[in-house]
């Protein structure tokens, strides 16, 4: 495979640098609101440009002055501008230059990289001539666009293709196992995955929501595992979900599921379950991925010799329909059993994507029959003929009978726990349908 070059986009807050990250690689994957201040972490994405293929990061907009994120953001911004080969520095033609301007002036121009002054809202004639303005900058020939409404990013990508290294050739990678980290906000979501990649590769702060986006990362351990961890914004109670961005964070969180593998559920020991908690266990469930249910900040917790037991006891009651999924009592600040978890994420993933020949399978279900028949209904009796395997990712089997209409979901529910019984399934949803022999 190769490695695709990478391009930053960077400036203050409010120029429209999400705009245009969604503008270049044509999807809608950055929020955009008129609000400073949305993006935070870096964000990535793919694009495809006359043949040219790159990826794009988005910062959240730098500011030097002091308050509870600017600083963390900075931090953000100046480890994309080391990433990046191609660097885009976007300004606002309404404002003129400002003295965020400058400063971020000098930091790009210090990298040393190729850079490429973009004057973004330039909508009409007017807006397009005060462009000249920032010539002041000292970054040579400023690009007049509109990212809204994509006047000049033709020009603007032309410019930018001609500006890449060539792609590097690497050894061809295996599949990422795919792994959203879910739950409410505050909970730990970014500091377990600075504490898996080793470094503070996203903002993490006692305030609660401050992941917004879905964000994700590669990492690969010592002995080869590849993995993909996506963060994603803490998932609030609708009815405190009223801003926009919040809305956006929950469909991001949705869709972070819905693209992983295996979905790891945090939960905070000192609060316990919430409802909202249940809500966001629900969310992966649903989607049929691979669980495994996390107690974050088990350091806080005053214990004894029982206190494990009794508050897993706590989890298998308050979420019985997730009695599949192991459950980890970590603490991301300190790294308690956080070594535990990729190895487990692995053997989950196998798990998802085992099948049994349906010869087993057979053995299986005649031996679940003779242990415990099926019961009549209205003086008709089930019969079941033979059981396959159709599906993974969850393993999905179907099971021919004489009437679909006599499979009762208390049986659905006993062949699936036989199935456990005799295969390991740790971590994954089973489901099993009836159709009827013709």
């Amino acid at each position: 495979m190769t490695i695709k070059p990478k391009v930053a986009i960077v400036g203050r807050p409010n120029v429209g640098k999400s705009t245009l990250f969604n503008r270049i690689i044509g999807k809608r994957k950055a929020i955009v609101l008129d609000t400073p201040g949305i993006t935070r972490d870096r964000n990535y994405g793919t694009a495809d440009w006359n043949g040219r293929t790159f990826d794009v990061i988005d910062t959240g907009g730098m500011d030097f002055e002091p308050s509870d994120f600017n600083s963390e953001i900075n931090s953000q911004v100046n480890e994309a501008l080391k990433e990046a080969n191609v660097i885009i520095f976007l300004v606002d033609s309404n404002s003129g230059i400002t003295k965020q301007d400058d400063q971020i002036a000098k930091l790009v121009r210090n990298e040393k990289k190729k850079l490429i002054l973009a004057v973004n809202k330039a909508d009409n004639d007017v807006e397009r001539l005060s462009a000249y303005e920032f010539y002041g900058l000292g970054l040579g020939e400023p690009m007049s666009i509109s990212a809204t409404h994509g006047t000049g990013v033709g020009d603007l990508l032309d410019r930018i293709t001609k500006m890449l290294p060539e792609e590097e050739e690497v050894d061809k990678e295996t599949d990422r196992i795919k792994v959203s980290i879910i739950g409410e906000p505050n909970v730990g979501k970014s500091s377990l995955i600075n504490k898996l990649v080793g470094n503070d590769r996203m903002i993490v702060s006692s305030h609660a929501g401050t992941t917004r986006d879905a964000i994700s990362l590669n990492l690969e351990t010592e002995d080869g595992e590849k993995f993909k961890l996506i963060d994603t914004a803490g998932i609030r109670k609708p009815g405190k979900v009223q801003e926009a961005v919040e809305k956006f964070s929950v469909i991001r969180a949705k869709d972070a599921v819905d693209e992983s593998d295996v979905s790891l559920i945090l939960i905070d020991a000192d609060a316990g379950i919430r409802e909202q908690d249940k809500k966001v266990a629900g969310i992966a469930f649903e989607s049929g991925k691979g669980i495994i249910i996390i107690v974050n900040k088990w350091d806080l917790i005053e214990k004894d010799n029982h206190t494990m037991k009794e508050f897993e006891q706590y989890v298998r009651d308050e979420l019985p329909y997730l009695n599949f999924a192991p459950i980890v009592f970590i603490s991301a600040r300190t790294g308690l059993r956080v070594e535990t978890l990729l190895p487990l994420v692995t053997e989950v993933y196998s798990n998802e994507i085992k099948r049994i020949p349906s010869s087993v399978l057979n053995d299986i279900l005649y031996d679940a029959i003779s242990m415990t028949p099926p019961s009549a209904h209205k003086g008709r009796k089930l019969k079941l003929f033979y059981l396959t395997q159709v599906g993974v990712k969850p393993p999905l089997f179907i099971v021919f009978v004489n009437d679909v209409k006599l499979f009762h979901f208390s049986y659905d529910r006993y062949l699936i726990n036989y199935i456990r019984k005799v295969f390991d399934f740790t971590g994954v949803p089973i489901k099993i349908k009836a159709r009827q022999r013709s």
